[in-house]
């Protein structure tokens, strides 16, 4: 049986694709247990400097897998599991050392929005649509609702959870949901393109910039200027701190030693 997530590397770049499209990439517990192990295998790839996750077929991800939920008589150890193996694989994303980029096509839906707001950046083709409709099934999107609106916002994310409308890729990158869009022919190469610009730094400052940006992002501003000060006096400390202030300063190329 071919694998629910398929993990391909090349150079320092790694791609998460979702390989269920026959059940439009729905979040089901094998697709969310087969990526938990592979964001795993990600997060210990010293060469590794950057991930995208993208999904098969006509598109991105579906959300949950419905009939995983609904029975008739509803197990309610059954459901916590699953929402709790969904949400600690969203907050691996955040924790992983490398920066994340979605890469969305079709349609981001339910968990399948959360997905891509749970991600660092988000690339999309033009066609693309989001939404979190749970609520016209009778399940307000309660989890997708937490990466939701700490990205776009209370007001914006309510709309979208109180009506359960599709915004189209256009209104999520004025939103903030995604950082760019582009047709589909070029999807992929754009996303490749954004990946390429970050995979070219060291992978310590990377993942050391990541870690402090989500550290200090909910602090009070004063909390978060103590947090931040300190941060950056340990970077200009760090082997690549110093290797890259040396480099701009005599003109020449940084060697990253990712320390």
């Amino acid at each position: 049986m071919k694998e629910a997530v398929i993990l391909e590397k090349k150079e320092t770049i790694a791609r998460l694709i979702l390989n269920r499209p026959e059940n439009r990439n729905a979040l089901s517990l094998e697709v969310m247990g087969q990526m938990q192990e592979k964001l795993e295998e990600i997060r210990a790839d010293s060469n590794i400097r950057v991930l995208i996750i993208k999904g098969e077929g006509p598109a991105f991800c579906a959300g949950h897998h419905l009939k995983e939920l609904c029975s008739d008589n509803p197990d309610i150890h059954h459901l916590r599991n699953i929402f709790s193996v969904c949400s600690k694989m969203m907050q691996t994303l955040h924790e992983l050392p490398q920066p994340v980029i979605a890469q969305v096509h079709g349609i981001a839906t339910a968990a399948g929005c959360q997905l891509v707001a749970a991600c660092d950046l988000a690339i999309a083709e033009s066609g693309a649509r989001f939404a979190v409709p749970g609520v016209k099934i009778g399940v307000f999107c309660s989890t997708p609702m937490v990466p939701l609106s700490r990205v776009i916002g209370r007001r914006r994310a309510l709309d979208m959870l109180l009506s359960g409308r599709f915004i189209s890729a256009q209104e999520a990158m004025d939103f903030g949901l995604i950082n760019g869009m582009t047709d589909a022919e070029h999807l992929e190469e754009e996303t490749q393109k954004r990946a390429e610009e970050i995979a070219q730094f060291s992978r310590f400052t990377l993942s050391f910039g990541k870690q402090t940006f989500y550290r200090q992002i909910d602090l009070h501003e004063s909390a978060a200027y103590d947090y931040a000060q300190e941060a950056i006096v340990m970077n200009c400390l760090t082997r690549d701190g110093q290797e890259g202030i040396r480099a701009f300063l005599e003109k020449r190329k940084a060697e990253w030693k990712n320390r």
